[in-house]
């Protein structure tokens, strides 16, 4: 019989392999590359043999925190759409991106170690952004609540602008002005 793919995990290792990218998110994030990965394990209440079990070195563990997060908010797309009206969904989501940009960015220097390393966590990146927005936006435009020809990727262009120049906490309120501004740019000529 030939071999498909990897066995799926069991419940409870599951549940522990999903702490302890949650941990190292905030791990990475919050302390930087070079926060120990006992800390981290234990931050997420599981030894250092489960640990390296999931994540056999300190580069999967990073790439594997920085992408669970990426496909977090990939993914968020069907249940935004399914209960909201699609615009704002979209509006929904794109909060959602500042907070992943914000993530990235304070992982940044793990994410460097990864790429010195020969890795690359962004072989994907754009990829999924795109068609999560192209998903957004087509179901705007069909419900005739987000102008036909908004490009999925300009739109991610300026959200990343929004996010590198609000980036910080402080600065929330500004970003959610900006993207109310850039809503409203998706709307116009829709009416």
């Amino acid at each position: 019989m030939p071999v498909t793919g990897a066995r799926p995990l069991r419940a409870d290792a599951r549940r522990n392999r999903d702490r302890l990218l949650d941990a190292a998110v905030r791990a990475f994030s919050h302390d930087g590359p070079d926060v120990t990965l006992d800390a981290i394990a234990k931050d997420a209440g599981v030894g250092i043999g489960t640990l390296y079990r999931h994540f056999p070195t300190r580069e999967a563990l990073i790439e594997a925190a920085y992408r669970n997060e990426l496909a977090r908010l990939c993914d968020a797309v069907p249940g935004l759409l399914e209960s909201a009206p699609p615009d704002e969904a979209l509006r929904a989501w794109m909060d959602r991106f500042v907070d992943y940009m914000t993530t990235k960015r304070g992982m940044a220097d793990a994410l460097r170690a990864v790429i010195a390393t020969g890795g690359d966590p962004y072989a994907h990146s754009r990829d999924r952004l795109v068609d999560a927005l192209t998903t957004l936006l087509r179901a705007g435009a069909a419900a005739r609540t987000v102008r036909p020809d908004a490009d999925p990727i300009d739109v991610l262009t300026l959200l990343s602008g929004v996010s590198l120049a609000t980036g910080d906490p402080e600065r929330r309120p500004q970003a959610g002005r900006l993207l109310d501004l850039l809503m409203d740019g998706l709307r116009h000529g829709t009416r």
